[in-house]
């Protein structure tokens, strides 16, 4: 890992209207560009429809596509012309009408989708069993970038420790999670942590704000959290822009502030019982 900038664009989306959001999230990171200049860019979980889209199963599957396609063309477009990484999170179709994943896709500063995490853990009202739309995906990855090892998880998945365990035995060093959180603050705030410090990892939570189409209220609080706890970054809960510079030095230290260096490695230490 080298030091590199991460930004958080935390914003709400439109359920109904896909090309709208997509035409306000590139306006977002035309603005990060501008202001801070990241590396990476992270954009909240189902950016395009929001999480709840509103719809039945058969209308949401009619109003996505496939990966690539319509809704991650022009991203990579905006991708390729500002040099930039981006996370990009959106309902993907399926191969089977019906089949519809909750997926977050990794475009490099070509424009090219060069990866994309299909969410393992979905959240009850999204799955089928309870009426929702979601099929789960079944493999979590780690993607080499030119500035670190980056793996991805989607909201809920959040909430279990092995998923971002196995990533960080993976190799990942930084760990991005795209939400739209419906829970309480503090338990946002304590996963995201703990996540980052099992793991010896910066942890990337960015979510959403405002309501989607059930009416749910997202309360943003998007944060960028280092491995030894620190928040670097936290955003309120309206639209917004968050960033902080990523230390690979912040990887190897006891705390934040200190020159202390840790002797111990939850990974390696853990003992399989």
């Amino acid at each position: 890992m080298k030091k590199f900038r991460v930004c958080i664009i935390q914003i709400s989306s439109e359920y109904t209207f896909p090309d709208k959001n997509i035409e306000k999230a590139v306006w977002w990171m035309v603005e990060a560009v501008k202001n801070c200049n990241p590396d990476l860019i992270v954009f909240p979980e189902t950016v395009t429809t929001g999480f709840n889209p509103g719809v039945n199963q058969d209308e949401l599957w009619k109003m996505i596509d496939k990966v690539p396609g319509k809704l991650t063309e022009r991203i990579c477009k905006a991708a390729k012309m500002y040099k930039k990484f981006i996370i990009w999170p959106t309902y993907e179709r399926g191969t089977k009408k019906g089949i519809i994943y909750n997926s977050a896709v990794l475009i490099n500063n070509k424009g090219e989708i060069v990866g994309k995490y299909r969410k393992t853990h979905l959240y009850p009202t999204e799955r089928k069993s309870n009426s929702g739309w979601s099929t789960a995906g079944k493999t979590i990855k780690v993607f080499q970038t030119p500035f670190a090892k980056i793996g991805i998880i989607i909201c809920f998945d959040g909430d279990f420790p092995i998923p971002s365990m196995k990533l960080a035995e993976k190799g990942a060093e930084v760990i991005i999670r795209p939400s739209a959180f419906l829970r309480s603050y503090e338990v946002w705030r304590l996963t995201g942590q703990a996540r980052a410090y099992d793991n010896h990892v910066f942890f990337i939570n960015a979510n959403a704000c405002g309501k989607d189409a059930s009416g749910t209220n997202y309360f943003g609080n998007s944060m960028i959290i280092s491995p030894t706890l620190q928040v670097l970054a936290h955003n309120n809960s309206q639209e917004g822009i968050v960033y902080a510079d990523l230390n690979p030095e912040e990887l190897l230290k006891l705390n934040y502030g200190s020159t202390e260096k840790r002797i111990f490695c939850h990974l390696k230490d853990r003992k399989k019982l």
